[in-house]
């Protein structure tokens, strides 16, 4: 496998890290903090300050008073601070994108990528504002108007996770605030420093005082002290089931409606017909990605039997082609880990799937003794009792597996409680049709992989969550509808 683990010298200052509350950027003073480490290096990179009751509480009065102001603003005054964040996003992107290496991991043309997608969603949520058209409703009396009106919900709790700094809080941002909301955001405490710089965009922007806040601290605190507090009305997470689940419980005992994106476990079915080079060489890249820390990633490949062996040839030619090393050595395809939990997390599940049976084709093992590198793991004749599918694999694991007819495939591919994103390959148009229909997934990709832009719909069901961000549904679950009759 072609990797490297030599570390460069960076040629910028990683950003001091602060709360943001009230328009003003707080340091850790006298607050508790938390190391933020360069996965890459193992190396201790700054300290985030935790919020306090007392800054929460700020927070909440901020937002409170923020919405009043901020949702009386026309959508075209609002989209116009949108579109400048984005203007200003891009015009930093190669500072933010050597943030983002440094503290999640990923190689830098990944956070190149993101970035410039975060920077789309503001772009594009401007417009959506503009569109949240209400109605008039022909009334059945002549004397009567009937009006039906949408209008913004009210101060948002949202939560995001480190393995998508940039784009996860942009997608949450832009479509509240387009929608008339104001904000207050947990961003991840692993990767605080691009979710900040994200922050400073809005603020820099003309962005009133207030209207997006950010703090960091021990998740389940704040996550708890914000949804139970009377000013919120909507709630947004990003992460695990398990966490899914807990927010969702304290949501609802508040009547609060929230927006969930969890889990994923993606199958991809490739069919005897499909362009087996293509399919392995692009499952390979997405699987990989993100050293497979993404929810939408390919994680389970259903190959059908006739092409098995000529596949799993090709995939692991594709994955032992790739550079393991530094996010910011020049042509590194996959970078470590985001931490030490995800090496751990990941070792056991091959150990366990090794224990039970399956074989390792490639990879299955930590590199070197420097940072949270894990060598991308190719693994086939998994049992079903194996961990590995059944737990979403957030890490560099691509199981390989065979299956017969048509059914077989969705079978196996609809098997688990997940239902986020799922792929297929193949050539013949009624296949297509059939695997677009029969795949239990909220986004489906055929012969490709490329899931992610600003003006698609983001979500899936069952245990993956619930609710859309992106596309025209984004802005959605910020609005709230009001009929008005009036005579």
């Amino acid at each position: 496998m072609s990797q490297t683990t030599e570390t460069i010298t960076r040629p910028f200052q990683y950003d001091d890290l602060y709360l943001f509350i009230g328009g003003e950027w707080i340091a850790a003073g006298n607050r508790d903090a938390s190391p933020v480490t360069n996965p890459a290096t193992g190396e201790v990179i700054g300290r985030i300050p935790h919020a306090t009751t007392q800054d929460l509480d700020r927070a909440l009065d901020v937002a409170k008073s923020s919405f009043a102001i901020w949702s009386k603003i026309p959508a075209y005054g609002r989209a116009k601070i949108l579109k400048r964040t984005a203007d200003l996003i891009r015009e930093r992107a190669r500072h933010i994108e050597r943030l983002m290496t440094t503290e999640e991991g990923k190689a830098l043309h990944e956070a190149e990528y993101e970035i410039a997608a975060a920077a789309d969603y503001f772009e594009w949520f401007a417009e959506q504002g503009k569109r949240a058209y209400g109605r008039v409703v022909p009334s059945r009396r002549p004397e009567v108007q009937q009006l039906v009106k949408r209008q913004p919900i009210g101060p948002v709790a949202a939560f995001t996770p480190w393995n998508f700094p940039g784009i996860t809080p942009s997608r949450k941002l832009a479509a509240a605030l387009a929608a008339g909301c104001p904000v207050i955001i947990k961003a991840a405490e692993e990767c605080p420093a691009t979710a900040l710089a994200i922050a400073r965009a809005l603020d820099d922007a003309g962005l009133p005082k207030g209207v997006v806040q950010m703090v960091f601290g021990v998740p389940a605190d704040i996550s708890s002290y914000l949804i139970a507090s009377p000013v919120i009305r909507k709630v947004t997470f990003t992460g695990s089931v398990p966490v899914g689940r807990l927010l969702a419980s304290q949501a609802a005992q508040g009547v609060k409606p929230i927006t969930l994106e969890l889990g994923g476990h993606g199958p991809v079915l490739v069919f005897d017909d499909a362009d087996l080079d293509e399919a392995a060489t692009l499952g390979a890249a997405n699987r990989f990605r993100g050293t497979g820390q993404v929810c939408i990633s390919s994680t389970r490949f259903l190959i059908q039997r006739q092409s098995y062996e000529r596949f799993a040839e090709k995939f692991v030619a594709a994955t032992e082609a790739l550079m393991v090393g530094d996010g910011l050595v020049p042509g590194t395809k996959v970078g470590p880990l985001a931490n030490q939990r995800q090496l751990d997390k990941i070792d056991a599940l091959v150990t366990d799937a090794v224990s039970r049976g399956a074989r390792v084709l490639t990879g299955g093992k930590r590199i070197g003794s420097t940072g949270f590198f894990y060598s991308p793991t190719v693994l086939v004749d998994v049992p079903l009792e194996a961990r590995v599918m059944r737990e979403e694999p957030f890490g560099p694991i691509a199981i390989l597996r065979p299956f017969d007819t048509l059914e077989d495939g969705l079978g196996e591919a609809n098997r688990l409680p997940y239902a986020l994103s799922a792929y297929a390959f193949t050539t013949n148009a009624r296949t297509a049709v059939a695997v677009g229909d029969g795949l239990e997934a909220g986004m489906i990709g055929i012969n490709h992989f490329n899931m992610i832009n600003a003006e698609l719909p983001f979500g899936g069901f069952k245990d993956s969550g619930y609710g859309s961000e992106g596309g025209e549904e984004g802005i959605e679950g910020y609005l709230t509808t009001k009929f008005i009759s009036q005579v």
